[in-house]
């Protein structure tokens, strides 16, 4: 039947480093790849050039405004798809498929939607626009679930919601190819002695970056839970001052570096609370700490989660989302997201585990369920299967483009 010619369209220059191995699968199958960013400079941009992706600047800028801007420019994005004469278009982040399915509607083409995480569909403004939206998509791929199950209240069939989860380098995020910066005998002593931090003391980590509050969900909260684990954090070291908090990340965008800011100031007497920002390599840290902690009020399928199972970590996570997907009792602990009573307890029995020894066996665990469960190579696989398979399969059976 012949290779595909496929757009992948990203509201973003930055992130959404999850398609990469998708990207780099469908290319290894010889399908035409083509990349359409928002212009300017970024580390996403980049990771194309370096793959000799072709990369399009968008002529709409993903502002959804009454304006005769917005309109020219999603016209202008119309023409830009009906030139490439593409055979799929494939769209990640929630203002890229709206700019999609307006720009691409009865273009001759598949659109395939794939959902990172749910948060507007947790907006009552949004989900029953979605419950109409939805159908312009022809395929919904879900990184969980829960996700799934979401679409599946709005009246999507399950034939149009697969699931397919993110995967993680697992010969990068693996502990024994960790090598210490310095003299140290390991890179777990290395960065401790570089933060003042006794081998004794319980360490706790979170990777995140912070979020203003968003209206249209949780409207005042910070979706991420640094605000709950902070204060949960408070109780727990007042019971255990041995203990240390590693807060790894910056605020997306000036607003969100400056509600980062503002927590660094509520809580600049607590010593025990270490700021660390953006790092260039995640491995050394979950190597230094002895629990991950991810107490998210939205989340999909969270790469960190899945980063510090890799590394041998367990994790304490909320119930939010796909969260509960990635892991298990054998080396996780689940709390209700948005509290911090049950996650102060949770702490608290993480480190009695840590002073017992019986922290250990369930990091081992973590790893052993990320080797079985979060490949790299087979998630991309699996995105790449359902993004072809879906435009072969209605091409083969002579299913109209609508």
């Amino acid at each position: 039947m012949g290779n595909l010619r496929i757009a992948i369209l990203l509201r973003t220059t930055e992130g959404c480093f999850w398609t990469l191995p998708q990207i780099d699968e469908l290319r290894r199958r010889n399908h035409e790849v083509i990349a359409i960013l928002p212009p300017g400079p970024g580390a996403l941009r980049e990771q194309f050039r370096k793959r000799g992706v072709e990369t399009l600047d968008s002529p709409f800028d993903f502002r959804f405004r009454p304006t005769l801007k917005a309109v020219r420019g999603l016209w202008r994005l119309r023409r830009l798809l009906s030139g490439l004469r593409l055979d799929v278009l494939n769209y990640h982040l929630y203002a890229a498929a709206l700019a999609a399915r307006i720009a691409a509607f009865r273009l001759p083409l598949r659109r395939v939607h794939m959902v990172a995480g749910p948060l507007y569909l947790e907006s009552p403004v949004v989900r029953p626009v979605e419950r109409l939206l939805w159908r312009l998509d022809d395929l919904i791929i879900c990184c969980t679930q829960h996700i799934s199950t979401m679409y599946q209240a709005l009246g999507c069939p399950a034939e149009r919601r697969p699931v397919a989860q993110y995967g993680v380098d697992l010969d990068h995020f693996d502990p024994a190819r960790v090598r210490a910066p310095g003299p140290a005998a390991s890179a777990r002593v290395s960065v401790r002695a570089e933060l003042g931090i006794a081998d004794d003391v319980f360490v706790a980590i979170m990777v995140a970056n912070i979020y203003t509050p968003k209206r249209i969900a949780f409207s005042g909260q910070n979706i991420k839970g640094h605000d709950v684990l902070l204060e949960a954090w408070r109780d727990f070291h007042a019971a255990h001052p041995r203990s240390r908090l590693l807060m790894v990340g910056v605020g997306f965008t000036e607003a969100g570096e400056a509600h980062r800011r503002h927590l660094m100031d509520r809580f600049e007497d607590d010593r025990s609370i270490v700021w660390l920002g953006r790092l260039p390599d995640l491995r050394p840290y979950f190597l230094a700490a002895d629990v991950n902690v991810t107490p998210s009020l939205s989340e999909g399928s969270n790469g960190v989660v899945r980063e510090a199972s890799a590394m041998g970590r367990p994790s304490i996570v909320s119930d939010a989302g796909g969260l509960p997907e990635a892991v298990n009792d054998s080396f996780a602990w689940i709390v209700p997201r948005g509290d911090a009573a049950a996650l102060r307890e949770a702490l608290s029995i993480a480190h009695r585990a840590f002073t017992t020894g019986e922290l250990a066996p369930r990091g081992r665990s973590a790893r052993e369920h990320a080797l079985r469960a979060f490949d790299r190579t087979a998630a991309a696989e699996a995105v790449a299967d359902m993004v072809t398979h879906r435009h072969r399969r209605d091409r083969a059976a002579d299913v109209p483009i609508p």
